[in-house]
């Protein structure tokens, strides 16, 4: 009964200073809305992307040159896979398909306009299922590549307006390929990858012939009924490291399962996740140091009604509780209007995201704990905060507290 006469006290004397509580929560509110917007989001994107693993993946893995399928290591690796690596991977028991692909950044013109894009070269033959499942690669208009063609070629979603079915490709004129026509036979769905919604793909020894190369990006594998992909990382790089003569631990190649690609985006997303929520705690340190301020100046302020209070009957630790109960709702209003706005903002980045990418990647997931896990740490924050002066309050003498001018 005395908690809650100490509760309706204490959003009295909040309410009487609306402008100070207000300035002294904003801190609050806007690390919690940075917090909650940034957990949402980056917890809907991983749980899509880990959705869309689980679902091209219970039977694939990835062979890439280099030591990383993510990261610069990834991109700029000197080294190559080949023929013969194909043919390797080929013969490891418990490999039913192996599809190797070739990419490049090339020149071309699009009716009156050029630009640098990704032309891919995937096989046409029974692998190019792999390929299919890998990619999403989804056929909206126009037909699938099939083994009688040479330079027909797909176009992503980014291309479309561009580059409609039926019209010509012509590759850059800086290029040893200058000159050839490659024609659209199909337009491929928007999946939110901006290299393939702005690639083009086409046959894998065309595309070869015309980017000049005999060794691949990556060899995408499908592996037989009842086989685990993660079985069959050891064999293919025993395999890999004989024919390639490295030893273990130098491996100038990377075998992945998707699982382990999943988990790789996932460490890559924790990481940035946990730098933004780091900096977003910066401002949350501030709100606590601004509900302190506050607390001292009400304390100041207040020094003749705690007199009074203390003169009939009032005990240090009421005056103390008081004090803790009023920091504490300025912290939790705080937070309840930073959960508001930060379910708020991860709302528009969704909206903002399906209109740029035209996919449901960013997804806010907004769990329970998530709300009430903000909820209670804002609460915390602003109980903390007003510790030292809800003593320094609770420690004022009764007679010289009501001589306070």
């Amino acid at each position: 009964m005395v908690l809650m006469q100490f509760f309706k006290l204490a959003l009295v004397n909040i309410s009487h200073r609306r402008t100070r509580s207000f300035l002294t929560i904003i801190g609050i509110f806007i690390g919690i809305a940075a917090v909650v917007a940034l957990i949402s989001l980056g917890s809907g994107l991983q749980e899509t992307v880990n959705a869309e693993f689980e679902r091209i993946g219970a039977d694939k893995l990835v062979i890439a040159p280099g030591n990383a399928l993510f990261g610069p290591s990834a991109a700029y690796t000197s080294s190559v896979l080949t023929d013969s690596d194909l043919k390797q991977v080929k013969r490891v028991r418990g490999v039913k398909l192996v599809a190797p692909t070739v990419r490049k950044s090339v020149l071309v013109s699009m009716g009156d306009k050029t630009a640098n894009v990704f032309l891919f070269g995937m096989p046409t033959d029974e692998s190019k299922i792999v390929i299919e499942e890998f990619f999403d690669l989804n056929i909206v208009a126009g037909r699938k590549l099939d083994s009688k063609d040479n330079y027909k070629a797909l176009v992503g979603a980014s291309l479309w307006d561009d580059v409609p079915l039926g019209r010509k490709v012509r590759l850059g004129d800086a290029l040893s390929y200058a000159g050839k026509n490659i024609v659209v036979v199909g337009l491929i769905k928007k999946s939110g990858d901006p290299t393939t919604d702005g690639g083009i793909i086409m046959p894998l020894e065309p595309a070869k012939v015309l980017l000049e190369t005999t060794s691949y990006a990556y060899l995408s594998v499908k592996v037989e009924r009842g086989v685990k992909p993660s079985q069959l990382v050891a064999p293919i790089e025993k395999k890999l490291r004989s024919s390639r003569g490295v030893k273990e631990g130098h491996e100038d190649f990377t075998v992945q399962t998707t699982e382990q690609l999943g988990d790789s985006f996932n460490n890559i997303l924790g990481v940035v996740q946990a730098i933004v929520v780091g900096i977003a705690a910066i401002s949350l340190l501030v709100g606590g140091i601004g509900i302190m301020n506050t607390m001292y100046t009400s304390v100041i302020e207040r020094t003749r009604e705690i007199g009074i209070m203390k003169a009939i009957g009032a005990k240090n630790r009421d005056i103390m509780l008081l004090f803790l109960i009023e920091s504490g709702v300025l912290g939790l209003v705080g937070g309840l209007v930073g959960v508001i706005l930060g379910i708020t903002l991860s709302k528009i980045a969704q909206a903002l995201a399906e209109r740029a990418l035209g996919v449901g990647l960013f997804k806010p997931f907004l769990p329970a704990e998530l709300i009430i896990g903000a909820l209670l740490f804002s609460l915390v924050i602003g109980t903390l905060s007003g510790v030292l002066p809800a003593r320094q309050a609770s420690r004022l003498q009764p007679v010289e507290a009501l001589r306070y001018e």
